[in-house]
């Protein structure tokens, strides 16, 4: 089992910066894992925002040039640096895991999901 935890977030005004962390444990937890970050606003359906892996990184297009995500695999954790925020990413932020090399952007294919984090941008 992989725990993963969340936290970083808050109320930050528009053009503002926040970073996001994601501390992963649990007796299997390795390097070995992709992580991701999703977001989920109120009425809409949860997406995609940024990948890590052995293979690379991958961003959504709406936060490429203004999120950069990171890992400190010593820590075990994962880190999501948002800059120049916007009122529309404003949503509960997800940290994910799964077994495996590739950047997946699909959420379906994460086994292992943290509680959450609000991040609201205010304009």
């Amino acid at each position: 089992q992989v725990q993963l935890v969340e936290s970083g977030g808050g109320l930050v005004q528009a053009g503002g910066s926040l970073r996001l962390s994601c501390a992963a444990s649990g007796r299997t937890f390795s390097n070995q894992y992709a992580m991701g970050w999703f977001r989920q606003a109120p009425g809409k359906e949860r997406e995609f925002v940024a990948a890590i892996s052995w293979s690379g990184t991958y961003y959504a297009d709406s936060v490429k040039g203004r999120f950069t995500i990171s890992r400190h695999n010593a820590k075990n954790t994962v880190y999501l640096q948002m800059n120049s925020l916007k009122p529309e990413d404003t949503a509960v932020y997800y940290c994910a895991a799964r077994l495996g090399i590739n950047v997946v952007v699909t959420s379906s294919e994460y086994g292992y999901w943290g509680q959450g984090t609000q991040v609201t941008v205010s304009s």
